[in-house]
């Protein structure tokens, strides 16, 4: 994605307070509008701020522009409090959450947004991969990190690799359920980043219920998810593990200290689940590989 395309993205006026923060593609992850305040990027992990605030009027332009102006073909994602884009990037909201029988049935009042730029890394699991065979056999993988340390951009890649295959291994049927859009980059229905050939993504779907729907109606080989954590995903982990599928999982986390300080992730821990472990640094630039581990917990790099 090029400087003009971010810009493409911007009414004119918030294009032009860009251009004043000299904000270049290469390294950008993302950038926040908010009602009343500047506009914050983030590029190579530092923030830069523009000049002047941004007024309600110049949101709600920006947010109908992102829309296509028909917002309302985006209410579901917006009920999970998100917008898709295409190429993969997302748009974060918050504002007024609006309640209906206890659901959230939509949101109004919309003062921020977080407009985070998807970024494929081809190549980054290069480094992982080796570790997570044995013996011939893909392991169960769990890769944790903080958040924004590149633990989904670590799983597309891998994803990707498995699927296709390569002079040594054979590719594999992944089911990825991908509820927030964030692996496949999903827009109407379209995949917009690479996660191989042999890859089935169920879009916007609940991690639980999806792993379950792909198991039954897709047979994969390999099901992956990214950021695990409720009781339900756990049962539905075991579910895919029961029915011989190959588990590819993220989690928040940077330590495996840390992780058994969570109680699910406690448990699948102590049933010897996870065969690999990989952690990414929680310092310095994203992606960097801090420690592999077996399930014992022995170090393998």
């Amino acid at each position: 994605m090029q400087r003009d395309r971010i810009f493409s993205l911007f009414p004119e006026k918030l294009r032009e307070a860009l251009r004043q923060m000299n904000v270049e593609e290469q390294g950008l992850q993302e950038i926040r509008i908010r009602v009343g305040r500047p506009v914050a990027a983030w590029c190579e992990g530092r923030e830069r701020l523009s000049g002047r605030s941004v007024d309600r009027q110049e949101l709600q332009e920006l947010l109908a522009y992102l829309g296509n102006y028909s917002l309302y073909a985006y209410e579901d994602e917006i009920r999970q409090g998100f917008l898709s884009l295409p190429g993969g990037h997302r748009v974060g909201l918050a504002g007024r959450v609006i309640l209906e029988n206890g659901r959230i049935r939509t949101m109004t009042d919309i003062s921020s947004l977080n407009i985070r730029f998807a970024r494929q890394v081809a190549g980054c699991g290069d480094g992982v991969l080796p570790y997570l065979w044995q013996d011939g056999r893909l392991c169960h993988t769990l890769i944790a990190s903080a958040p924004g340390k590149g633990k989904t951009t670590l799983l597309r890649d891998c994803i990707r690799q498995i699927s296709n295959g390569s002079l040594t291994k054979p590719g594999m049927t992944v089911g990825l359920v991908d509820e927030r859009s964030e692996i496949a980059g999903t827009c109407r229905g379209e995949p917009g980043s690479d996660v191989g050939l042999r890859t089935d993504v169920l879009d916007a779907c609940p991690k639980a219920e999806g792993m379950m729907m792909l198991i039954r109606s897709m047979a994969p080989k390999v099901v992956a998810v990214d950021e695990i954590g409720g009781r339900d995903d756990a049962d539905a982990l075991r579910y895919a593990m029961n029915c011989g599928c190959v588990l590819l999982a993220t989690v928040h986390g940077g330590s495996m200290e840390e992780l058994l300080r969570k109680p699910v992730l406690r448990e699948l821990t102590g049933e010897g689940m996870f065969e690999r472990y990989v952690f990414l640094r929680s310092k310095g630039p994203p992606g960097v590989v801090e420690r592999i581990a077996d399930r014992e917990g022995r170090t393998l790099c």
